[in-house]
């Protein structure tokens, strides 16, 4: 499981990444806002651990930019606001759950693998417009219509949806459906061949368009041009 940890205070943002890498998970720390609003929005993590209190662009605009964009990433909110207000701004911003500084690390885990566990079921069937995808009998429909898919192209489009809105390079699609991140030559043109096919499955006979490039840099699952 990867974690971004979105926190200026490097002693914090230190003890947190031991214990969560300690526990078995992969933790990146981003110490600004704009770090930490890139790499949500452009690396495939699993949970967001984040300060309200940042430097340059705040926690709060972060969250409204990754919900305007469609990614639904669970976020945990780590601040040393402790307010009733503050905390009904929070979630209703888009945060998934508010943990208030200081905090015992045993209950930030505890709350981490809730939010996991929520979104992993919330994930077995993921839709945008009307596109469905069933993780568990790997179905795929559009509307009325069913799509039949081969295993890699299920597993394709099962990971551009599960970062809709977010722009997926060709490195990540080798490393995370592939899973040879260190191939000596490039997947790059199978990636591309696989793409075409899932377009004209996906995309050819239905509206709006779904599957996008991004020339230069990969791909992204959203609904209409941007």
């Amino acid at each position: 499981m990867r974690v971004l940890i979105i926190e200026d205070d490097a002693k914090v943002a230190g003890a947190v990444k031991t214990g969560l890498t300690a526990e078995g998970y992969q933790a990146t720390v981003a110490r600004t806002g704009e770090d930490g609003f890139f790499l949500a929005s452009t690396e495939p993590f699993d949970a967001v651990l984040l300060d309200l209190g940042l430097p340059g662009r705040g926690g709060l605009d972060i969250l409204a930019g990754l919900r305007n964009r469609g990614i639904s990433i669970p976020v945990l909110v780590m601040t040393a606001r402790d307010g009733v207000e503050d905390r009904v701004l929070g979630l209703n911003s888009g945060a998934d759950d508010y943990l208030v500084k200081p905090f015992a690390f045993v209950e930030l885990l505890a709350r981490l693998r809730a939010l996991l566990r929520r979104g992993r079921a919330e994930a077995a069937t993921g839709r945008l417009a009307d596109l469905e995808v069933d993780a568990i009998t790997h179905s795929v429909r559009r509307g009325e219509s069913s799509i039949d898919l081969t295993a890699r192209e299920f597993e394709l489009l099962d990971y551009l949806l599960r970062h809709k809105g977010q722009i997926v390079s060709r490195e990540m699609l080798a490393r995370d459906v592939w899973r040879e991140p260190s191939r000596g030559t490039p997947l790059d043109n199978v990636i591309d061949v696989h793409i075409a096919h899932l377009r004209r499955k996906v995309d050819q006979d239905f509206t709006p368009k779904l599957i996008h490039t991004v020339r230069g840099v990969g791909f992204v699952l959203r609904e209409g041009e941007r």
